[in-house]
């Protein structure tokens, strides 16, 4: 890469402070417009950024100044945004999930293949330490042929600490398509596409209350199942049973075990780049931390980001368009498995995503130099 690639941002909500964080000051990227619904929020981001303009959405997405639009704006908008940017002939990349339903998703990865333009989505925590120590480790036999894994992510809900949470608690929100992608792009990488589902679902709250910031105290509806369940049956043959819970208070499980014929790992949190490795072996008496071995030192939000603009002929993009659609096909096949009582196969597949070397932070940085 030759100039730094220009980002335009759309969506300056609480998540776009760990982007702008990672991507300031990079010697690959400029920030060179930001846009939100809140012309407030934009113009206290440009004043931050040197060389960003505050521009409506529109201006933003048809910018001449823009190379990739970086979408940050709730799940509903997902889809919108994306294809706006996809018309103007530019490449978007956004937070998860890909779009609130499939349909939509489609049509972003349809529309930029016309396009000739490029599709990224988080999550890039995947792409950290944990999950790709682990990652290494099944691939180098540590536990043997892998037989299941389980995954489970147990919380209160997100209205205790998020400001405005509603979009939590809408199409496109809930435990599962909300945290889901963490758990389900990390079991891709550690065992492969899934080729179907059996799920089950409950809502156990029909409103809940904003616990912090100026709306302290509100109620919001619950538009959506709090609590999703299933199993993903993955091509190679494993078994994964997946909890994703905004009804629990805590849990002592381990995010991710995958349990092989000579071995167990306990696979750290996938919302974090990175976390502790355990390893215990078929005739140990206790569990081993395994040495970092793999992934992006020191992660932050944003390097997915970098990762997809660093990418070329030999090396496809890690948190690419195709992943994240097959992420969100497993996701709402199991809200559909849920409803309709019966496993569902799936229609899409993906890649499972070149693995990363141990990679210094101090290397990632400087990219492209």
């Amino acid at each position: 890469m030759g100039d730094a690639h220009r980002v335009g941002v759309v969506g300056l909500g609480v998540i776009s402070r760990a982007y702008l964080d990672t991507l300031a000051g990079h010697p690959g990227v400029r920030v060179t417009a930001v846009a939100d619904l809140d012309a407030s929020r934009s113009a206290v981001a440009a004043a931050e950024l040197p060389d960003a303009r505050a521009l409506s959405v529109g201006e933003l997405l048809s910018s001449p100044d823009v190379d990739t639009v970086l979408n940050l704006t709730t799940p509903a908008a997902h889809a919108g945004i994306a294809l706006g940017g996809i018309r103007h002939g530019k490449n978007v990349y956004g937070e998860k999930p890909l779009a609130a339903d499939l349909a939509d998703a489609r049509s972003v990865l349809k529309a930029a293949e016309r396009a000739g333009t490029a599709v990224g989505c988080a999550p890039d925590t995947v792409l950290g330490t944990g999950i790709q120590t682990a990652r290494a480790a099944v691939e180098a036999g540590r536990i043997g042929r892998p037989q299941f894994a389980s995954a489970v992510m147990v919380t209160p809900g997100h209205e205790r600490w998020h400001p405005h949470p509603d979009f939590y608690y809408t199409a496109g929100g809930g435990p599962l398509l909300d945290m889901g992608p963490y758990y389900l792009s990390s079991l891709v990488h550690l065992l492969g596409p899934v080729r179907a589902v059996t799920g089950a679902a409950g809502r156990l709250r029909e409103e809940r209350v904003i616990g912090s910031g100026p709306r302290a105290g509100e109620r919001i509806p619950v538009e959506v199942d709090s609590h999703v369940s299933g199993v993903l049956e993955h091509v190679n043959g494993t078994l994964t049973t997946l909890t994703t819970s905004f009804d629990g208070v805590a849990t002592t499980a381990a995010p991710i075990e995958v349990h092989g014929e000579s071995g167990t790992l306990s696979v750290p949190d996938p919302n974090r780049f990175d976390g502790e490795v355990r390893l215990h072996a078929l005739g140990d008496t206790r569990w081993r931390a395994l040495p970092v071995s793999a992934g992006y030192a020191d992660g932050s939000r944003g390097l997915g980001l970098l990762d997809f603009l660093t990418a070329d002929a030999s090396r496809a993009p890690r948190a690419d368009g195709e992943l994240a659609l097959h992420v969100l096909e497993t996701m709402t096949a199991l809200l559909r498995s849920a409803a309709e009582g019966r496993r569902i196969e799936l229609t899409t597949s993906a890649r499972v995503p070149a693995p990363v070397p141990l990679t210094a932070a101090a290397q990632w940085h400087a990219w492209p130099a």
